[in-house]
Order: C-alpha cells, then structure tokens, then sequence
C-alpha cells in the first residue's frame, strides 16, 4: 500500500513539473525551433538547455555534428554548443528528463560559403512571359455606344495573354496587330494563363469607330522597369540575387513571370522621405542604359535572380564576406548597405528586433530597425527602392531589406540569406517541411521597400 501511494506521488510530481515546464519560455523557444536546420562549417550554433531538458546528438546518420559541453555529451543547466566536424546531416533531439522527446531537429552542415556584398542601386528591365492585361477599354461601335468584348467573354485583369489563335505573343504591339489584322469581325482563341491554371476565351472583335480599328478592349502591358539593390554576387559563379522580394505589376499587383530581363546601372538622383503612413522612395534613374550588368532569369517571392557579365566593386568591402545561416543571427546590432547619392554604398546602423526562425522558405523573416541618425535625417527610415539592401552582423552576410513598415518608417522586414541563397541556386533547396511554423511576428504593412 505504501508502495502504491508513494509511487501515485513520484507519478503526481512528475506530471507536475511536465506541466509546469511545458508553459516554460524555454519550452516554447525549443519547441518553436525550425524542423530542419543548417549549419555552415565555421559556425557554432547555441541552445540555452535548462533542468529538466536534455540534448543529445543522434549518430545513426553522420558524425558530421558534435555537443560541445562538459562534463557530458549532453548538458543539464548549461548552455549547449553544437559543433559542426564535416559535411554531412546529424539529427539534434530535445527530451524532457532524457525520456519523453520534445523537439527533434535534422541539422545539414553545409560548406562555408563567401560572398561579395551588394548595396549597389541597379536598374531592373523585365520583359513578361506573354502580355499582363491591366485595364479595359471600352471600345465604341456606334455614336454613343460602348461594348468591351474581352471582359464580357471572361477575361480579366491580371491575366497574362500567351497565344492568339495558336500564335505566342511577346509584345503589346503584337497584340494589337493580330486583332487589328483579323480584317473583319471574327472570334480569335486567346490561351490565358490565370494563377497556376492555362485556360482558352474566345472572343469576337469589333470596329473601333473612331479608331478604326479592331480591338476588343483592352489594356496591355509586355515589360516593367524600376530601381532597386543588389543584395550579393558569389564571385566564382557571377550569380547574384537582388530585391529581397517580387517584382508585380503596378496596377495589377500580380507577380510577373519573367522570360527574359536585364540589370543596368542606376544612379539616385533624390530622395522622397518616409513618413507616418507614406512610405518614402529613391528617386532613381538608369545610367548608360546599354552598359549590362548581367540578366534577369527568374523572378520569386525572395527577390530577382540571375548571373553578372563582370564583377562589381564594393568600396565598403573590398572582399568577400562569409554568411550566417538563420540560427546565427542575433537580436542586437547589425548594418545595411545601400545608395542614398548618386553611386556610393554607404553603410548604416540598424538593429535587428525581432527574430523568426523558419521551417520553410518565408518571407519576414527579421524584423529591422534603423538607428543611424544620418540615415534618419535623409530618408526617414526605409524607403522603396531600399528593397534588396544587404544586412550585415559581426561581419557575415544574414539577410536583405524588403518591406518597410507604413505606420512607422524607421522598421521594416528582412529575410533571411538563406533562402535568397536557395533561390539563386548557390545552395540546395530544403526538403518540404509539412509543419508550419509556431511563432509570428505580425505588423501592418503593404509596401516593398
């Protein structure tokens, strides 16, 4: 009997403390870690692991990653250091009282990685893959009367034309053309795509009266051209990554699916500051528009990617920089890289506030602040055209500027390297994670800086 009560005692304490710990901040910062996680050679990740949470490393995979701690392999009531020995993978595993598993992490060590660093203003030409339909336009047929033949068959804004008639279309002119020399009213096949999904519309042309012509009522657009900042280039492979984020459309506010493009020099000539709900902007214009800096071959939610035709000179860093993987960085100190005049990168303060680890590709990943008083004084904080602007903390390459928040100037967003090295195809994409990540950071925002 007394057995029993003793032991419905110890089991009383142990759910207890289980209880207890697992409304813990340790907890949640343990649990909130990604599922998968890299770590470059050089670097050392940390993990502040508290009685009654262990840590061990797995070895049935690799001996690419060991514990540093002492005495043991793993460490109670101390901070843990987890070494990379040699590429490979290794699975790191979090357990309460090292029975019941609270967190498991698969950890690929990857090669040490340098850099050159943008903050250079770059001119973005894009020709689109088809034509992006941005407007209608009521066509008149008669004295007073209007018809729009292309909305009332179904098309809609936002849609990308890609073929007339089994003809691809490259050019709004081509457009034109092809409906123009139909030569009579008659129904032509349209191949939209809208989203993900290829559709056929047919749609009849009329005769412009005033123009005429024939149309069917439309606005079109082929290209898009803006400024923004190169955010690195990897100088054995000239391929470089831009932006931070999409390119859209103006009016349609639809990612532009790129078939070709190309970057040129750009200088910014002023400066309209931010303020309280008005994001500012860098006045920018191309220079020696001819001169190409390198193409333009994707296209994604991290930015433009592409290869340079030459290297460009950084007069901040002369070098090559190493980058930090996502469980590197710090809340704390940091620096962009950017123009504010003319050409020259200049460096500036910021801190970084807020971090969010990521079990896959994501956008927000930091959440930034400037604190350089020069910056301050001639921009207001973050401005469009900022979009790309490379982050730098104790001398490593962690992330770019994208968004900047709109009730407040002076934060913003960044995200990580990471994923901009994923898309540039310096390094392998992760696998597909099926959780999604526990901890947000939300802030009201809708402006790419």
């Amino acid at each position: 009997m007394l057995g029993t009560k003793w032991r419905s005692v110890v089991g009383m304490c142990i759910a207890v403390l289980i209880i207890a710990f697992s409304s813990s901040p340790q907890f949640r910062n343990i649990y909130g870690l990604p599922l998968q996680m890299r770590i470059i050679q050089g670097e050392t990740a940390f993990f502040n692991v508290n009685y009654p949470l262990t840590v061990t490393v797995s070895q049935d995979l690799d001996d690419s990653l060991r514990i540093k701690t002492q005495p043991s392999g793993y460490a109670i009531s101390r901070p843990v250091f987890l070494e990379p020995v040699k590429l490979g993978r290794a699975t790191v595993e979090f357990k309460l009282l090292g029975l019941i598993p609270i967190r498991t992490v698969q950890v690929d060590v990857l090669p040490q990685l340098k850099l050159v660093p943008g903050g250079h203003s770059i001119g973005v030409v894009m020709q689109s893959h088809g034509v992006i339909v941005v407007g209608n336009s009521p066509v008149q047929v008669n004295e007073g009367q209007y018809v729009t033949p292309a909305k009332d068959s179904g098309i809609q804004v936002g849609d990308v034309i890609l073929g007339i008639n089994d003809t691809p279309v490259h050019s709004d002119s081509q457009v034109a053309e092809m409906i123009d020399g139909s030569g009579r009213e008659q129904v032509l096949q349209f191949l939209i795509k809208r989203g993900d999904e290829q559709l056929t519309i047919s749609v009849k042309t009329v005769l412009c009266n005033d123009t005429k012509r024939y149309r069917i009522g439309l606005f079109v657009r082929d290209s898009a051209a803006g400024v923004g900042t190169l955010t690195f280039y990897e100088p054995g492979s000239q391929a470089y990554g831009a932006l931070g984020h999409v390119i859209t459309d103006n009016d349609t506010n639809q990612p532009i699916d790129c078939e070709q493009g190309k970057i040129v020099p750009a200088s910014v000539s002023g400066i309209q500051q931010g303020k309280r709900g008005q994001p500012g902007e860098k006045i920018g214009v191309f220079i020696e528009e001819d001169q190409l800096l390198g193409n333009i071959q994707k296209n994604t939610k991290f930015g433009i990617y592409g290869k340079l035709n030459q290297a460009m000179d950084n007069a901040v860093y002369s070098e090559a920089l190493p980058v930090a993987s996502m469980n590197q960085v710090q809340t704390g100190a940091a620096e962009m890289l950017t123009v504010v005049e003319g050409q020259t990168i200049e460096r500036f303060a910021i801190e970084i506030q807020r971090i969010n680890l990521q079990n896959f590709p994501e956008s927000k990943g930091l959440v930034i602040k400037v604190v350089d008083s020069r910056l301050l004084e001639r921009t207001g904080g973050i401005v469009q055209g900022m979009s790309g602007s490379p982050i730098i903390q104790n001398g490593k390459i962690v992330g770019a500027v994208t968004h900047v928040f709109v009730h407040d100037p002076t934060k913003g967003y960044g995200c990580f390297i990471d994923w901009m090295l994923m898309e540039s195809g310096i390094i392998p994409p992760k696998e597909q994670q099926t959780s999604k990540r526990l901890f947000t950071y939300g802030s009201r925002l809708n402006k790419s800086a």
